[in-house]
């Protein structure tokens, strides 16, 4: 994953992944609800993204690449019925994808 392309690749999937701002990330994970499911990965999730991309290092695009499959994985799982209250949703939430967002 050292090269240029396998970073450019990440950078665009994570994008693409990780639509909460790093705003909202923190305030969600400041609440309780994102307590209850676990959120040690949305702490550095934050970290990348107020960092430049040009900052970024090979563990950042690692961790990065984690929550690019955690959601692809989880997205995949969605529950039948109502998720707006649910721990599937407080779960990607905590890796900075909200399932309710439009285009998600």
């Amino acid at each position: 994953m050292a090269d240029d392309v396998g970073r450019q690749r990440t950078w665009k999937e994570f994008s693409a992944a990780v639509n909460m701002t790093a705003s909202e990330l923190t305030e969600w994970l400041d609440g309780d609800e994102s307590k209850s499911t676990g959120h040690a990965g949305g702490r550095h999730l934050v970290a990348i993204l107020e960092t430049k991309k040009a900052d970024l290092s090979l563990g950042d695009y690692d961790h990065m690449q984690e929550a690019v499959g955690y959601v692809k994985r989880h997205l995949a799982q969605r529950p039948s019925g109502e998720v707006d209250d649910s721990s599937w949703r407080f779960s990607l939430m905590n890796w900075g994808h909200d399932p309710l967002r439009k285009n998600s």
